[in-house]
């Protein structure tokens, strides 16, 4: 069973950063892509990031400019550094991947992330 923990997260005033870390149990290589989603209370999940085996990255546009996705297939983690936060970034950030060889979705089981003074 496939096991993603995400770390990393916390109370940062705005313009701060942080950055989110997410492991893996096992190679990463076996994940097509993997990502990072947010969940805002009253709000439906939504992706903030994402990056292919082949090092495709994709980001909404209320992030681009401000956090970079990357991965270190050698310790099969990925990284969200997240700059210049605003209050509106506050949520649940949760760590995604996607197995084509069974299409199976895995997610960890989220980090708090508050911006606020």
């Amino acid at each position: 069973q496939v096991q993603l923990v995400e770390s990393g997260g916390g109370l940062v005033q705005p313009g701060g950063s942080l950055r989110l870390s997410c492991a893996a149990s096992g190679s990463i290589f076996l994940f097509y892509a993997m990502g990072w989603y947010r969940q805002a209370p009253g709000k439906q999940r939504e992706l903030v990031a994402d990056i292919t085996r082949e090092d495709i990255r994709n980001y909404a546009d209320s992030v681009k400019g401000r956090f970079t996705i990357s991965r270190d297939n050698a310790k099969n983690t990925i990284y969200l550094q997240m700059n210049s936060l605003k209050p509106e970034d506050t949520a649940v950030y949760y760590c995604n991947a996607y197995r084509p060889s069974d299409r199976n979705t895995f997610w960890g089981q989220g980090t708090q992330v508050t911006v606020s003074s």
